[in-house]
């Protein structure tokens, strides 16, 4: 089921929640720590995997860090 235009999540409700909220940021903080891992380089194939996997999870923090850098007028220039 598509989602109307009012219905969808903009940059600015992620900052809302993840950086104006007290809560919001104790979670942002918790999901950056628990989901920005450095790429394993021992074990063969499972490390090859288990970095795979580390790279999924990263990229969603990552995509909320954006969304509440595009909130701020943060662009690429800036960082």
């Amino acid at each position: 089921m598509a989602l109307s235009e009012a219905q969808m999540t903009t940059a600015d409700d992620y900052k809302a929640l993840f950086e104006d909220n007290p809560r919001g940021v104790q979670v942002l903080e918790d999901l950056v720590r628990r989901f920005s891992k450095p790429a394993v380089t021992a074990g063969g194939i499972d490390a090859v995997l288990k970095t795979y996997t580390h790279c999924g999870e990263n990229n969603v923090v990552q995509f909320i860090v954006r969304q509440i850098n595009l909130a701020n007028n943060v662009g690429e220039e800036d960082a």
